[in-house]
């Protein structure tokens, strides 16, 4: 009885240990292949409005969880899912579907497309080729501190072409972006076009290991967007014209920008007006894994029918660590004057600043 005992609890030892050892696990699917990541933007804010009490918060900015399922026979063909989860201030988080589209390759010379929820041409650019600290603030024409014209994902088409010496993205989409309320009335042309004048264009670039230098001309032309009604109800269409260009090697970046807004509603600000944004990077250490970075926002914004101007000044700094392939920590701060004391948006009605501790997760 005892040797049964002492070979049975050999035996089970054994087969436990040979599960430990095995470090894969079996997913179902029917895929070729699956690719699971996330990114999460975790930190601390404490802010100081003129006026009024300091204030502080632990946030969990972003958490995007993503899947790329390769379905077909061409390996670069694939359909992707990115979750959006958004903390809303008060124990909950919103569950929001990013991105969801079916891409396929090379269905044009050097062109392929995504057709879904799918990306809007200018914003994901610009937040890897440009700006790139997505977890401490958005790009200057997605902001709301600064121009807020558009978005970085929506239902529609992107046709996305890439050559060595010139890259772009065209496609309609129905303008209100993957958090707006659509009613169906129009759709929003929207482009990118980049002259990569260092012969890279094509390349997924590394900055810490790449050089190059873009000129792009991007813009929209959003036709009765319900996020762009007049004062009986009825929407109106809005256009955006921009030109950016950037500079980037390993030991530093430059980047500028310029945007026009035109609003057919001429009783509004929102969407009228023009602006500038500059921003720079420069990285040190043995692997470049320190930075100090910085950015210059201006909006001013015009009301047509009574002629009134509003200006804001958004300036953003900071320093980075990167402390591996997974984790950046970011402590940063920010500057926001209304220089006329109203925000042409009505975001907020006095100035402010605040400072920025956070954790960039990726894997």
């Amino acid at each position: 009885m005892i040797k049964k005992i002492v070979l049975s609890s050999l035996a089970a030892l054994t087969l436990t240990t040979t599960a430990i050892a095995d470090d894969t696990t079996s997913v179902f699917a029917k895929a070729d292949k699956l690719k699971f990541s996330g990114t999460h933007y975790l930190g601390y804010t404490g802010k100081n409005v003129d006026g009024g009490d300091n204030t502080g918060s632990f946030e969990m900015r972003r958490n995007y969880l993503q899947v790329k399922a390769y379905l077909l026979e061409d390996p670069k063909d694939y359909l992707r899912v990115t979750l959006d989860g958004v903390y809303d201030g008060t124990g909950k988080a919103t569950m929001y579907v990013k991105y969801a589209y079916l891409y396929l390759n090379e269905i044009l010379p050097n062109t392929g497309v995504e057709i879904g929820m799918v990306h809007r041409p200018w914003v994901d650019y610009e937040q890897y080729q440009g700006w790139m600290m997505r977890s401490i603030s958005k790009v200057f024409a997605e902001a709301k501190e600064a121009s807020a014209l558009t978005g970085s994902a929506d239902l529609g088409f992107n046709l996305k072409t890439k050559t060595p010496y010139f890259t772009s993205e065209v496609g309609v989409f129905n303008g209100e972006g993957y958090k707006g309320t659509e009613n169906g009335a129009g759709v929003s042309v929207e482009w990118r076009a980049t002259v990569a004048a260092l012969g890279n264009g094509e390349k997924k670039r590394k900055q810490l290991k790449d050089s190059y230098f873009d000129a792009s001309f991007f813009g929209q032309y959003n036709m009765k967007s319900s996020d762009n009604l007049d004062s009986n109800g009825n929407e109106k269409d809005f256009t955006t014209y921009g030109l950016h260009t950037v500079y980037n090697a390993p030991l530093f970046l430059i980047a500028g920008q310029y945007i026009i807004a035109d609003n057919d509603y001429k009783a509004t600000s929102k969407f009228n007006g023009d602006g500038y944004s500059v921003n720079g990077t420069f990285r040190f250490g043995e692997k470049k894994q320190y930075s100090v970075i910085c950015r210059y926002d201006v909006w001013n914004s015009e009301k047509e029918s009574t002629g009134v101007e509003q200006t804001t000044n958004n300036t953003i700094y900071g320093v980075t660590w990167q402390q591996n392939k997974n984790v950046k920590w970011l402590l940063s701060g920010q500057n926001y004057v209304a220089e006329d004391g109203r925000d042409y948006k009505g975001y907020s009605a006095s100035d402010w600043t605040s400072a920025m501790l956070t954790a960039e997760v990726k894997w």
